[in-house]
């Protein structure tokens, strides 16, 4: 009888294929043996590959690929879509299928994708006749080049198409949506280093393997291995879709040496410019971004609201807490007329927000804006930076809950800022600053007679502050400008009271020069 060791033993030599790089193929082969028992297929299995392969000196995957591929342009790429029925589980009723992705373009390193199958891995092979080439010239006989990621598609039924629900391709990166939303924000399964003068490590996805679902299940299960120079992991995606689609990460890391600048539970989203900052002043469009803000509930309970902007320098926040609730990217404002844009309807795109499971401990929520000239660069990025290092050899296991929503489970109890503003104030050594708060409360005559916005500003001074309340309407602008004593910066907090009581979250924002 098999024990357990063994049949890990044999799933780790049958899947092995999945983190070589690549294949050799012998001159004169001999007559190949008959073949071994299917390997047994489960997350142990995916976690002693990591492990073992952070034993081993980082090899990065061959990304090399020939013609017709090799320099293909956006539209050439895009142009290459896979035929109608021939994504995996097409026509099964199984609430999913699933499309392997072409490589080429920026996607050149190779993935190995499995299916699995009662407990049975089974690698996917490359077949061209599943491809639309579209003007590609790319002859009758292929090899197996491999994919660069997959793309998980809903059924629609009654004969409509599938539509997109989440998309894994390049280094570890994967997007998901909710229903009627566009993709937009990032997420990262790990960052290393990001903004860091070391310069920043991408770890990448070497191996997929997707669990076959069923439908009354409405669950997907993805593992994945990762590598890079400094870590291996282990990762486990369990993905639900509905109103928001919800992804649970799991993961074990292996690192092969110390790493004292980790980022957990990383999310990437573009922002070309803001109400909150005019660097585009010929574009006729007033707001460009894929998020509005960075929201933090800490753990002690404070709910953080910073919005996001493209800066002329790199701009690096950090936003110390202990066992942080939740953070994300959200888009609050979903109205079109924001953003007067009929292409890209940034008011579509998926808020996605944090939930750490267990305990993170100290450390801080990393917020970095990078300066950007394009509207496609996902120029903000923010994540968890534990306080502890990860010592060489020493594993260690994280988990976290995404929503992709429009809007979050977990939500401010008061005001929130919906919008926020910014400009020359009258005299030319002030700042103007306009915030505008909106919540049930606000509505309360009662609590709107004992109004006041409670401002602190470092460095720097605050003046001119005034409030407008509108019970009405239930909400409070707050006017204020700002004189930076000289400074290229100054530190914004602004949080409203009812007495001493607060009642709206704690806006944040930091002005540069």
């Amino acid at each position: 009888m098999f024990v357990r060791r063994d049949l890990l033993k044999a799933s780790l030599t049958a899947l092995a294929g999945g983190i070589s790089g690549g294949r050799a193929f012998a001159q004169s082969a001999p007559p190949a043996p008959p073949p071994p028992a299917p390997a047994i297929f489960g997350r142990e299995v995916v976690i002693e590959l990591a492990r073992a392969l952070a034993k081993r000196p980082f090899a990065a995957p061959a990304a090399e690929l020939r013609e017709p591929f090799a320099n293909l342009s956006y539209e050439q790429y895009v142009g290459i879509k896979t035929k109608p029925g021939a994504a995996i589980w097409s026509g099964e009723n199984r609430g999913f299928s699933v499309e392997p992705l072409h490589r080429g373009f920026i996607f050149g390193a190779p993935v190995e994708l499995y299916v699995v199958e009662d407990r049975i891995a089974k690698r996917v092979a490359y077949d061209q006749a599943k491809f639309d080439y579209g003007g590609l010239k790319v002859g009758d006989k292929l090899p197996d080049i491999g994919f660069s990621g997959f793309r998980i598609l809903a059924p629609q039924g009654a004969g409509a198409p599938d539509t997109e629900l989440a998309l894994f391709q390049g280094a570890s990166f994967y997007r998901a949506l909710a229903r009627g939303q566009t993709l937009g924000v990032t997420a990262r399964g790990l960052s290393i280093r990001t903004a860091d003068p070391r310069g920043e490590e991408f770890p990448v996805f070497r191996s997929f393997w997707i669990e076959k679902p069923t439908l009354a299940g409405n669950a997907l299960v993805i593992h994945a291995l990762l590598d890079s120079q400094s870590v291996t992991g282990a990762y486990l995606f369990t993905l639900r879709p509905g109103e928001a689609t919800i992804i649970d990460a799991e993961f074990t890391l292996f690192p092969r040496v110390a790493i004292d600048h980790l980022g957990l539970g990383g999310a990437a989203a573009a922002s070309l410019f803001t109400p909150l900052d005019h660097r585009r002043s010929d574009d006729p469009r007033p707001f460009v971004a894929e998020t509005n803000g960075l929201q933090m509930l800490t753990g002690k309970d404070e709910w953080l609201w910073r919005p996001v902007s493209n800066r002329d320098t790199l701009q690096i926040s950090a936003f110390v807490d202990s066992n942080p609730k939740g953070f994300g990217f959200l888009t609050r404002d979903r109205d079109i007329e924001t953003y007067q844009d009929d292409i890209q309807h940034w008011e579509l795109r998926p808020s996605l927000w944090v939930e750490p499971i267990g305990d993170w401990g100290e450390g801080s929520v990393q917020l970095v804006e990078i300066p950007s000239e394009s509207e496609v660069n996902a120029n903000i990025v923010a994540y968890w930076r534990p306080k502890q290092p990860l010592a060489a050899g020493k594993e260690a296991t994280f988990a976290y809950r995404q929503f992709w929503c429009w809007s979050p489970p977990a939500r401010p109890p008061f005001a929130v800022a919906v919008s926020a503003f910014g400009g020359r104030a009258p005299s030319p050594k002030l700042r103007r600053f306009i915030v505008q708060f909106a919540g049930d409360n606000l509505g309360d005559p009662q609590r709107v007679a004992n109004l006041r916005p409670v401002l602190t500003t470092s460095p720097g001074s605050a003046t001119n502050i005034r409030i407008y309340p509108n019970p009405k309407a239930k909400t409070c602008r707050v006017v204020f400008d700002v004189d930076p004593a000289g400074e290229t910066f100054c530190e914004l907090r602004l949080v409203l009271h009812s007495g001493d009581e607060p009642i709206s979250e704690t806006w944040l924002y930091r002005w540069t020069v």
